[in-house]
Parts: C-alpha cells; structure tokens; sequence
C-alpha cells in the first residue's frame, strides 16, 4: 500500500509539471477560425495546458515571435530570406491549412457578381469607381448593377491576408505590380482600411456598395456575397475547398514549405488561395514548453487536419502532411 501511495504521489507530480504549461502565440487572422478551434480542443484534451492565440495579423505575429515575446507566430505571408536572416529568433515555417481569399461585396439588388483580374485590379487601383461601369458590365450579362459608387475597403495593419490579395493583383495586373506592388502593409491607393479580417467584413456588411477581400470563412459566417473570380485558364470559379485543393495539387513545395499558390494553372484552380503557416523557434528558449507545442503541431497534423473542411479550409494534401509531421518530429 505504502509503495502504492509514493507512485501515486509521483505520478501527480510528474503529470502536474507537464500540465503548468501556457502556450502563447499571435498573428494571422486568416486561420483563426479554426486555430481557435484546435487550441481549445488541444488545451481540453490536456487538461492544464493553455494555449494562448491573439489574432492580431501576420505582420503583428511576425514581430512578435522575432522577438521572443510570443512561443510562436503565425502568418499567410511566408517571411522573405532577409527577413529570416535578420530575425533575433531563427524560425521554421510550418504550413497547416490552406484557406481562399474571396472579393466580398455590398451591392443592393446585386447577386452572384463576377470579377475578371483586371477588374478586380482596377477596383482597388482606383481607375474603376463605380459599380456600373461597362468593364463589370461586361463580365456580369442579366445582373442588375447600379449606379453606386465602389467603396473599397482594405485592411489597415499588417496582413496575410494582404499579402495573398496583393500577391494575386501582382500577378495578374501589370499596372499593380509596378505600382502598389505585393506586401503585408503598403500604401493603397483608394479606399479605407479595416482591422483583421473581422473589420473588413464588418466594414463591407454596413456600407452599401462595399467591396472587400477576407478569408472564405469569415464570408460565410458573416452572410456576404462574395464572388466568382476568372482564374489562371479562363474559368469563372466560385471559392470552395475543392478550388483551393485543386491550387495547391499544382505547387512544386520547396524544403522549406514557403510557396505561392495565387493565380495557379487548372480548370479548376481557385485563383486567390494560400497556405498559413505557423512559425516556429528553431531553438526554443524553454524545453519544457517546446515538448509541449511539438505534441500540440504532432496532434494537428494528425488529428486537426480532419476538422479543416468542417471551417471552408483544405486539409494539407496527404504527401504534404507526412512530410511536415517529419519536420515536426525533427523539431527540438
């Protein structure tokens, strides 16, 4: 019995220590959704372990883990190399799901609008400024479209989310890709700037004739139209997982998983799609919370995957998901 006790006693010791753990991280909104998700169940599934996820934008999450203010960061947008040398912090980017930015719209009397590339640059270039302009016209025959000035809207702190739109205009506008150019954070030429993907659509629900671009989730979740976009083969395709699968099966992923997958090939290509990364230390500063956030990215890719679909993400495709649970495996 006396034995019994003493393994007993140890046993809580040993499991109260692995469970005084906070995990905290930070950055895109674009995955949100379904982080939250899988850091509530993760933290359910090992009770007194916390995770802690601020969505504050994957320039905000970038900051932070290159300073060591958060265990790990967040973001659409992959870091460039100098960025990456220049980091306090050396990180490893982990890819987790791949999500579709769609053109929300607000226009009255106005459904299933279509947006050719060039227009949709234009929109945000500022040369096209009203909603019944003949180059809209053209591509939306039998949709009612009135005479209303386009609002746009953009985001106004550093975003992933920013990024992938910017990424696409580049690719497909040359007038884009001169001027503005690609980025998380640039200098827009029209329009007004929301917070997160959440103050987008907040923005473009509440102003007629708002046009605005967020992560497919939060369309639906929020009951904004949002609307076909012409891709790389000349197909008008509505956003689904599906699009964004079909994107992603037509990347060549580097060792290191950072890939642009805007404007891909295919019939059935979602042309505005991307994969979201975590961005994880390299050499983690406490080994204790490392244990813990590898078998918290072990668990993703092995049980979070299958929730993906469930919040309009594709799962990684399955190639793609053994080899990142490998660089998992690998992880200090």
């Amino acid at each position: 019995m006396k034995r019994t006790t003493i393994a007993v006693g140890l046993l809580m010791l040993t499991v109260g220590f692995a469970q005084a753990q906070k995990i905290t991280g930070a950055g895109a909104t674009f995955p949100y959704p379904i982080y939250s998700k899988w850091f509530s169940e993760y933290s359910s599934a090992h009770p007194g372990v916390e995770v802690n996820y601020q969505s504050i934008g994957s320039g905000g999450g970038i900051t932070q883990v290159t300073k060591g203010l958060v265990d790990f960061g967040a973001s659409d947008m992959p870091m460039t190399d100098q960025a990456l040398e220049s980091s306090p912090v050396k990180l490893i980017h982990i890819p987790t799901v791949l999500g579709a930015v769609v053109p929300i719209y607000n226009v009255p009397g106005a459904t299933d609008v279509k947006f050719s590339p060039d227009v949709l640059a234009d929109v945000y270039l500022g040369k096209i400024s009203n909603w019944n302009d003949p180059l809209i016209a053209k591509d939306n025959p039998g949709v009612t479209l009135p005479d209303r000035k386009i609002i746009v809207v953009h985001r106004s702190d550093g975003s992933g989310t920013s990024f992938i739109w910017t990424d696409y205009l580049s690719k497909v506008s040359h007038d884009w890709n001169d001027g503005p150019g690609k980025g998380s954070s640039i200098n827009w030429p029209v329009g007004v700037g929301g917070k997160g993907n959440e103050g987008i659509a907040g923005l473009v629900r509440q102003m007629p004739g708002a046009i605005g671009y967020v992560e497919l989730i939060y369309a639906i979740q929020n009951h904004i139209q949002f609307g076909q976009v012409r891709n790389a083969s000349g197909k008008w395709v509505k956003a689904s997982i599906e699009g964004v699968t079909a994107a992603a099966a037509t990347a060549k992923i580097p060792a290191d998983y950072r890939v642009s997958i805007t404007n891909a090939p295919g019939d059935n290509s979602y042309p505005i799609s991307s994969f979201t990364y975590l961005l994880i230390p390299a050499k983690p500063a406490d080994a204790n919370k490392s244990k813990v956030l590898k078998d918290m990215l072990s668990w993703i890719v092995k049980s979070g995957e299958e929730q993906a679909s469930s919040l309009s993400f594709a799962p990684l495709p399955q190639e793609l998901s053994d080899k990142v649970l490998k660089t998992v495996y690998a992880l200090q």
